[in-house]
């Protein structure tokens, strides 16, 4: 069982043809991330923003992934640009599937972005990057912590590199079912980011826990597709997937490092009978 498996199944696919959309610009060989559940594809549509793409979900009403073509010209504009923007729900999106403010106010946890604003070039793509069909619930300790490096490794990438494609989600483990707000938004176990570089012709993921004391490692797309159920780069050979490429180090706060635990306690952390066996899959590979 994938950790999205628990969420509830929706009467319908939502079709939304003025808003649906394919942007295979912003995807590695123009395809899609792939949601192998099929439970999990119901209730979901795919929208196009001006520099990154979401699959919004009925059950989360908010993104199960959030998809960008991140380049060095973009990063070039994008540190050019005031950081501003507030929070917005995505009208685009009917009521049943639409996140609102007040799901957030005072829940505890800060909304936490998956394609994040700092990587978007421009005023408009900037205020889109905060459309709560980005967001999903984040601890505070690991949105200003640890999360803020992974965003900084990767963009440091996009720099070196000059174009890498990049998928962000949660994941959610079925035997913890928290959820905020009276939309009932559930809090995801993890987030993560999985990367393709096309130059290099490589891939790998961060892969972050969810919690007061938050820890990221590095695995391979695989092991990520096993976790959460989602294959970011379908197109993409699976040979590509197994392995890992040579990755920025995740650029830590001091505050973060701190509180950062040993690897053994990340099962003690995440614990659920049903996740043991992929997690213990996980921290084989990350330890080694």
């Amino acid at each position: 069982m994938n950790f999205l498996s628990y969420l509830p199944i929706c009467a319908l696919l939502v079709v939304l043809p003025a808003q649906a959309a394919s942007c295979p610009d912003m995807f590695a060989d123009g395809v899609a991330p792939q949601v192998l559940n099929e439970t999990l594809r119901i209730g979901t549509v795919q929208l196009c923003n001006a520099d990154y793409a979401v699959l919004a979900s009925e059950s989360t009403k908010g993104p199960l992934w959030s998809a960008e073509d991140l380049t060095e010209e973009n990063l070039e504009i994008a540190d050019r640009t005031r950081r501003q923007g507030s929070f917005y729900p995505d009208e685009r999106l009917p009521v049943s599937m639409r996140a609102a403010l007040e799901d957030y106010r005072s829940s505890g946890f800060d909304r936490g972005h998956m394609t994040p604003s700092g990587d978007e070039p421009g005023v408009q793509a900037q205020q889109q990057s905060f459309l709560l069909s980005n967001i999903v619930p984040q601890t505070a300790e690991l949105n200003r912590g640890p999360w803020e490096g992974v965003e900084s490794a990767v963009r440091g990438w996009a720099r070196q590199e000059g174009e890498i494609f990049v998928v962000t989600g949660p994941g959610y483990d079925p035997d913890q079912t928290r959820t905020i707000g009276a939309g009932r938004i559930p809090v995801p176990a993890v987030t993560w980011k999985a990367i393709y570089d096309p130059a290099a012709n490589g891939m790998g993921a961060y892969v972050c826990l969810n919690t007061r004391r938050p820890t990221c490692r590095i695995t391979s797309v695989a092991l990520l597709t096993e976790l959460v159920g989602i294959d970011p780069f379908p197109a993409l050979p699976a040979s590509l997937k197994d392995h890992v490429s040579a990755m920025p180090p995740i650029r830590e706060t001091p505050e973060a490092l701190s509180r950062q635990p040993r690897s053994r306690e990340l099962l003690q952390e995440w614990g659920s009978k049903a996740a043991q066996k992929a997690l213990k899959a996980l921290l084989k590979a990350l330890v080694q």
